[in-house]
């Protein structure tokens, strides 16, 4: 029997508001609440609830003969609760079915594997806790940050008891290799990677209403041609994106639900393949091979590099500057200067920087509450200079600011000893008042 792992990645960010120079120091509220919540609600509408629903749909018509998987971020589950808890509400009645699996991930989204084992892992950790409180179910596969794979952070996810990983089946990994395998990590083999067959993948993510595009209009029938026009010995197909394709990136007129709607029912008349989940489908399949992956790999642009979050000057001061406060943060007990410590790790800060606008420009655009890289960039740092200000504040970063601080120290002590002094030289000049009198 071949495979079809049916995956959706949930995310939304918390945008920043217009943070400009002057309110460095003087205000550490970071969020455009307006633009979260109507981006939020907007999504909620015409994607997560109907999209929810239908699935629901589909498998109580189809029993376990319809399986999905998802993968939401810590940051995205947090919006929810603020703006639309009606959403968590209909993914805990997917999860009862028994029919979904719900993948571990960074919480916040963020690109710390790259730089921060330590924060990756707590990541990691935290993440997990939130899918079991809210799904109650234990995440055993992970899903990295847009795909994000090496063979070192493999081996580090598998460290922390994950079974197998999803990522990219870029062509400069593979090479003549197909992606319709089960792969395992070169460093440590028992972890098990499933590669995305991005031209299937992005057929319907990107390509189906294109009216431009050669095999438009997109049928189930057409769609299942292809899977069988595979090779015979191939095992398994990973259809991996974005689950704002369901009537955000792909509207309602497109006819995109209908195709979801369809696809099940044509792909099990057919009997060549059946749904499942990863965590299922390393109990029935084994890797065939090693993927080499000395250099990190992602889902995003022609490259399927970093370079939509690290490529350019402008990226890079940003992730520099953010990650250089890692370990003095670690040390500070302050719940909300936690909080934005996570939502500034957020990759789409970084991928609003980017100035790939030639190769990948409107997808870049999706989302993005800036006009131009450089905006977004002068955003971020401002408010990133104002975050600094705050730790800084609690752990001084050098010498200098210690002897700052502890001269402040010594000015305030003096100056209140000069204030009771002179409140008791006007004591004792009211009582030789009386005295003389």
């Amino acid at each position: 029997m071949k495979y079809l792992c049916l995956y959706f990645q949930v995310h939304q960010p918390f945008r920043l508001r217009n943070y400009s120079f002057f309110d460095i120091g003087n205000n550490h509220y970071y969020y455009d609440d307006y633009l979260n919540e109507s981006v939020l609600q907007k999504v909620a509408q015409k994607c997560y609830l109907p999209t929810n629903e239908l699935l629901l749909q589909l498998i109580k018509k189809h029993g376990n003969k319809f399986k999905i998987t998802f993968s939401i971020t810590g940051i995205a589950l947090d919006q929810f609760e603020l703006y639309a808890p009606e959403v968590i509400e209909s993914f805990k009645r997917l999860a009862d079915t028994g029919n979904v699996e719900f993948l571990a991930e960074t919480y916040s989204h963020s690109l710390s594997s790259l730089k921060d084992s330590g924060i990756f892992k707590q990541q990691i950790i935290d993440h997990s806790a939130r899918i079991e409180e809210l799904f109650n179910v234990k995440p055993k596969i992970f899903r990295n940050t847009e795909l994000i794979y090496s063979d070192q952070i493999g081996a580090e996810v598998y460290n922390l008891g994950y079974k197998g990983m999803l990522t990219e089946g870029a062509k400069h990994i593979l090479g003549w290799k197909s992606p319709n395998f089960l792969y395992y990590n070169a460093i440590e083999p028992k972890l098990k990677l499933f590669l995305k067959n991005y031209k299937l993948s992005d057929d319907i993510a990107f390509r189906f209403s294109d009216q431009g595009w050669k095999d438009y209009p997109l049928s189930p029938q057409k769609y299942i041609s292809w899977l069988n026009e595979l090779n015979e010995k191939e095992e398994l197909v990973n259809l991996f994106m974005d689950y704002e394709t369901f009537g955000e990136h792909q509207w309602a007129e497109t006819g995109i639900f209908k195709f979801l709607e369809e696809l099940p029912e044509a792909v099990i008349n057919d009997g060549n393949f059946a749904f499942e989940t990863p965590s299922n489908i390393i109990k029935k399949l084994q890797p065939i091979a090693i993927a080499n992956v000395p250099f990190p790999i992602s889902w995003a642009d022609e490259e399927r590099d970093l370079t939509a979050w690290l490529g350019n000057d402008m990226q890079n001061e940003a992730y520099e500057k953010l990650y250089k406060l890692s370990d003095k943060v670690c040390q500070i007990d302050d719940d909300e200067l936690q909080q934005d410590w996570e939502y500034l790790q957020t990759s789409d800060h970084f991928y609003y920087m980017s100035t790939k606008w030639f190769s990948d420009g409107e997808v870049h655009a999706y989302f993005n509450p800036y006009k131009t890289p450089y905006d977004a960039f002068i955003n971020y740092m401002n408010v990133l200079s104002d975050f600094a200000l705050r730790v800084n504040r609690i752990i001084p970063d050098k010498q200098e600011d210690i002897e700052i601080i502890r001269l402040n120290s010594v000015i305030n002590n003096q100056t209140n000893e000069i204030q009771e002094l002179k409140a008791k030289i006007k004591t004792l000049k009211s009582k030789t008042k009386k005295d003389k009198v």
